[in-house]
This record gives structure tokens, sequence and C-alpha cells, in this order.
């Protein structure tokens, strides 16, 4: 029999015969406000700031509420099974710790926290190239769970070729490559603190531990942050890089490769037609291009067009279960779950990760019964209307 994730709501039902309540809000749209109150402004303003005004990620929202769920009745979802097969990974549920860099300035525990927590619920969890940890301290953490790597594309190839080497030796099995930031945008609540944490040699954790980037430095990190820092700075990304340059990641990587960003369906055939194993449809939580599309309304185009050759992931807005059932709804194979679970470490460490996952697992598991579907695989455009008002 399947685990119903549901049944976490009799667990706290039952848990609140004692006097017990959960720790933080059930609710995980309110979490990104308790952590403004709880949290630096500097560490909440670079997990919750958007580029220009805001208007992508306000985008990103709208774009999923304007979805909405027509339910269908008497249909068997007395036994459901939200498990599937993604990327030729069995995973429990549709659902991916999506990658976010400099974990620690929310949580001391930070990445390997995280981890733990995808870990303990059997979801993925995406490893960014600017952890505050690095990736071998974090595979160790997780044993022989499922765990990605998201690659920021260095302007130097050795560099890279030596993070992809690495990744694949502690236990990385896809390959997530983060298109969309190849510059850093304009992010007025980043800049009005003056706050970037890579300056401090924050989120750095995989390129100061590199053979490939220590030998290019005079003198070790500890002795000359300055100097590693401005060398990080040089290469982080690279706004030259062109369609032909795949062939390098897939001549240095034998697994999966995910391209991350992707909104335009010409940008999906592109990837497939250069061997790519999939796309996520995401604007980066609305923190590249201020006035992007949002996420959830370019995703049945990229669907439509290459969802019979690639898997097709998405990013970008998801909050709450009844998200991820409209995404699916939408074209998407699972979905990447990003500022929510980084406002759970951020409040509550490894624990407030769990928690997120949980509640966002058991809300979907109930917003798939109720709306006729005992698993993933049954949901489908018919199941959305558009609210058009």
């Amino acid at each position: 029999m399947a685990k119903h994730w549901a049944d976490l709501q009799y667990e706290i039902y039952l848990n609140g015969m004692t006097g017990a309540v959960p720790r933080l809000p059930t609710d995980l749209s309110r979490l990104e406000a308790l952590t403004e109150r709880r949290l630096g402004p500097g560490p909440v303003g670079y997990v919750a700031g958007s580029a220009g005004d805001g208007s992508t990620a306000r985008a990103n929202r709208a774009a999923l509420e304007r979805r909405r769920i027509v339910p269908r009745m008497l249909r068997d979802v007395g036994e459901r099974d939200l498990s599937v097969q993604v990327l030729g990974r069995a995973l429990p549920a549709p659902v991916a710790l999506a990658p976010v860099g400099v974990l620690s300035i929310m949580h001391p525990d930070a990445e390997t926290a995280a981890a733990l927590a995808a870990a303990a619920q059997g979801v993925p969890f995406v490893l960014s190239s600017a952890s505050s940890t690095p990736m071998e301290e974090v595979a160790q953490a997780m044993g022989d769970a499922e765990r990605w790597f998201q690659l920021y594309w260095a302007k130097d190839r050795e560099v890279t070729r030596s993070f992809l080497r690495r990744a694949k030796a502690c236990g990385f099995s896809v390959l997530v490559v983060t298109l969309d930031t190849p510059l850093l945008a304009w992010r007025p609540r980043d800049l009005d603190q003056a706050y970037l944490p890579f300056l401090r040699g924050v989120g750095t954790a995989n390129y100061f531990t590199d053979p490939a980037f220590l030998s290019g430095l005079a003198r070790p990190v500890h002795e000359d942050l300055d100097a590693a820092v401005l060398r990080f700075v040089g290469m982080f990304a690279d706004p030259g890089k062109t369609w032909p340059d795949l062939a390098f990641l897939r001549e240095n990587w034998d697994g999966p490769i995910v391209l991350k960003g992707v909104l335009h369906p010409d940008d999906a055939r592109l990837a497939a037609e250069a061997g790519m194993d999939g796309v996520v449809v995401s604007n980066h939580g609305g923190r590249q291009v201020a006035g992007s599309v949002a996420a959830a309304d370019a995703l049945p185009r990229v669907a439509e067009a290459v969802g019979d050759r690639l898997t097709v992931l998405f990013d970008s807005g998801v909050r709450t279960g009844d998200d991820v059932f409209k995404a699916l709804a939408l074209g998407a194979r699972a979905v990447l779950l990003g500022r929510p679970y980084v406002y759970g470490l951020g409040l509550d460490g490894r624990a407030g990760v769990e928690h997120v996952i949980r509640c966002l697992l058991a809300e979907f598991d109930l917003t798939l019964a109720l709306s006729g579907h005992a698993t993933p695989g049954s949901v489908g455009p018919a199941d959305l209307v558009e609210d058009v008002r």
C-alpha cells in the first residue's frame, strides 16, 4: 500500500489532544511573512527579493492562482499512489527541493540540514553550485539518498570539468544547468542593503575546495580571501555561452542533463536537438528578468512543444499543494520547490524543512484525491479552467 501523505493531518490533530500544535504554520504561504519578522533584512531580502519591482514574482503567483481546479466526483480515490518516474528515477511524489545557494545565511546547518530533510522524506535534493557547504559533505550526509547537482556554468572550462567530475564521484545523479543567470539581475532589495554574500566568501564552498579553482590562486584562500573572491566573481557565469557549448557538458557528464530557465518553446526544442534530457520551465522565481512571462503561463507551450521528447519540470511561484496539482495539469512531470523550504530552514532548521515538505505533499495528496485522482499521472489540462476576470 502506498504512503498516504494526507495522514499528516490526523497526526497533527492527534498531537493536539495533548495540547501540542505545529511549530510552524501549515499554510506555507505564511512562512515568508514570519521569516521577514524573525531574520535580518539582508538574508531575508536575498531569498525573498526579486528583480526590479517584483512584477515577475507577482505574475508567477497570479498565473497559478488564475487557474482553478475543476474537481470530479465519485471516482475511487481510496488508495492513492503519488509516486512518479522522473529522468529514470523512482520518486515518492512529483516534488524535489530546488537549488538555492548560500543557505548558511538562513541557518548555520545550511545545505546539510535541507539535504537531510529531503532524504528523510525521500524527495531529491538539488544542490546549488553556490552552496555554503562543499558538495562532498552534503553527499556524505545524504548517504544513498537521491541528489542532483545544479551547475552555474563557469567561464573556466577546467573548473566546470572539475565540478562535474566531483559531483559524479560523490553520487549526484542528475545535472541541472541554470541558463538564466549569465549575469546577476538588478535586485533592489539586495542593492538597497548592499548585500551580496559571495563578496564575503559565503556561498563559495564548492569553488574554494576545488583543485582547478585553487590552482589559479597565488596563495591559499585563507591567506588572501579577496583574491579568491575576485577569481570567483570573474568566472562565476559566462554571458558568452551559446547552444553549441552544450556539447562540452554532454562530453563531461554521462547522466541526465536538465536545462533550467527555459520559457520559450523554441528554446525547449533546441534543448531536445542538443541531446538534453529535460528542461525546467522557470524564471528563477522572478529573480532575473523583471517583466518576464510568468512561468506557469509559459509551461503549457513548452510541454506541448517537447513533452513527448523531454522531461518537463517546473518551478517559480509554487507555494501550496494545489500549485503542484496545477503545474502537473499544465504539463509538468514534477515541480522544484524553492523559497518555502528555505523559509522553513531559516525558522526551524532541518525540522522546518521537513515540515514544509510534509505539509506540501499532504495538501497535494488531498487536492489530488478531492479532485478525483488517485495518481499524478491522470492529471491533465481538462482538470483546470482559467479565471479570466
